[in-house]
């Protein structure tokens, strides 16, 4: 019989805080990074000089301190954020597992199908976070960083919280909140040992089933084949079947092509909400805010012919992910700037 639940019964379970107790794991593996690639670079700069080349050479081995603090800022600022919206989020699950009949008894298994279905939710709430500026702007700090390395992981902005709507499917399928939980706890520590240059690709059925350094790599690069590539979080057979995989042929670059240039974690929080705002303030027409929060990052308007001072109807551009937005008449001409999951 299925169990429902009061939201004082969910508060009062004991949630093993998994990602509190894996803190000290990640904070060793960093230094442990920043020690070896710090040493690489000195390797590298040595060899420089002695060959008598530019010591540029050995910049893609230099590691920023700045950038790792700055993540790490960010990384704090997220955990207090999400404590300030437990309630918010736990509510939201709750509503809809007690809404639901189903009910998928709490065993070994459940554990085992509820983080197959928490991953898949999470590659869709992924891929449409790099489609629509709306809620790309709660994912592009992840994006902000020129580096790649662990301190990436902990770049995590502070309003992603409201993509918990995405995750409604596992509460309507009867997912115990216990399971629900402790299986999206499992998928965002999956995520740390991703980000990072130390790990080659892996021995290929792992390669093909799973998220890996290497995939993920693609998926932080912006280089134009590399754009909108390998949503995945644990697995990777959901780009595979979705037709957004990328296998990594080289060194990526990395970041967004329209650089922040700061190490302030509020400004890499915040700076796409605040230019999200500014570019709808432009325009006094609700159509024109639609299409700026929920078309792509790289979405330009003609103001002068969405505005009606026009005579012959536009037609509809693609969307940054690649999907078409629309053809033929419509009002209001639509252009891309650009495309991809590092637009802004």
């Amino acid at each position: 019989m299925k169990p429902y639940y009061s939201y004082e019964d969910i508060l009062a379970l004991d949630f093993p805080p998994l990602i509190v107790y894996a803190v000290p794991v990640m904070v060793t593996l960093t230094l442990l990074e920043w020690f070896l690639r710090r040493r690489e670079y000195k390797h590298e700069l040595a060899e420089a000089a002695a060959r008598g080349t530019s010591p540029e050479i050995a910049d893609k081995y230099k590691y920023d301190v700045k950038d790792g603090l700055a993540a790490a800022g960010v990384g704090i600022g997220n955990l207090i954020s999400t404590a300030m919206v437990k309630a918010l989020t736990f509510g939201v699950i709750l509503f809809f597992y007690n809404l639901t009949p189903l009910y998928v008894p709490t065993t070994w298994w459940s554990f085992i199908a509820c983080f197959f279905v928490v991953d898949f939710c999470r590659y869709w709430a992924h891929r449409i976070a790099h489609e629509q500026r709306f809620w790309w702007a709660t994912h592009v700090t992840h994006h902000s960083s020129e580096q790649y390395n662990f301190t990436v992981s902990f770049r995590l902005s502070w309003t992603q919280h409201i993509k918990v709507i995405f995750f409604v499917p596992a509460a309507l399928l009867g997912f115990d909140p216990f399971v629900f939980f402790i299986c999206m706890q499992i998928g965002v520590l999956y995520q740390f040992w991703i980000h990072t240059e130390m790990i080659d690709k892996m021995w290929a059925p792992i390669e093909f089933f799973f998220v890996t350094p290497s995939h993920h790599r693609v998926h932080h690069a912006t280089e134009e084949k590399y754009l909108d590539k390998n949503y995945g979080s644990s697995f990777i057979i959901w780009d595979r079947m979705f037709g957004t995989f990328c296998p990594e042929e080289e060194t990526p670059n990395y970041g967004i092509l329209k650089p922040v240039n700061s190490y302030n974690p509020i400004t890499l929080v915040f700076h796409e909400h605040v230019d999200m705002l500014r570019d709808m303030a432009t325009y006094r027409h609700p159509k024109a805010w639609w299409r700026i929060m929920f078309h792509g990052p790289g979405l330009t308007l003609d103001k002068e012919k969405y505005y009606g001072f026009y005579k012959d109807n536009g037609s509809g551009g693609n969307s940054a992910g690649g999907a078409a937005a629309g053809a033929g008449k419509v009002e209001g001409a639509l252009e891309e700037e650009t495309r991809g999951n590092v637009l802004v």
